[in-house]
């Protein structure tokens, strides 16, 4: 998946859809960190909405980790030449 990034010299933050967001994988890497603390972040594909909620498990099965990690790499394998121009 591929989220355009071109931003204007002006631009310092750009909004994505919540279904890119889930899409890019992201939402899986943060909600593994959130889980520690009990909180999650949710995505209502109805609305397109994310919202931050508490939670009463904690982790990922084996099967959501591995396809978690696929989404994030191919997500960075598909847009690291962007990422990194906005680094310099």
């Amino acid at each position: 998946m591929k989220i355009k990034r071109d931003f204007q010299e002006y631009e310092m933050v750009r909004e994505i859809s919540g279904k890119n967001f889930r899409d890019s994988g992201a939402l899986w890497f943060v909600n593994s960190t959130l889980h520690l603390f009990g909180m999650a972040i949710t995505w209502d594909p109805d609305t397109d909405q994310l919202k931050a909620n508490i939670v009463k498990f904690r982790g990922f099965s084996g099967n959501i980790n591995d396809k978690g990690y696929k989404k994030l790499s191919n997500y960075l394998k598909n847009n690291i030449s962007e990422i990194e121009k906005e680094c310099d």
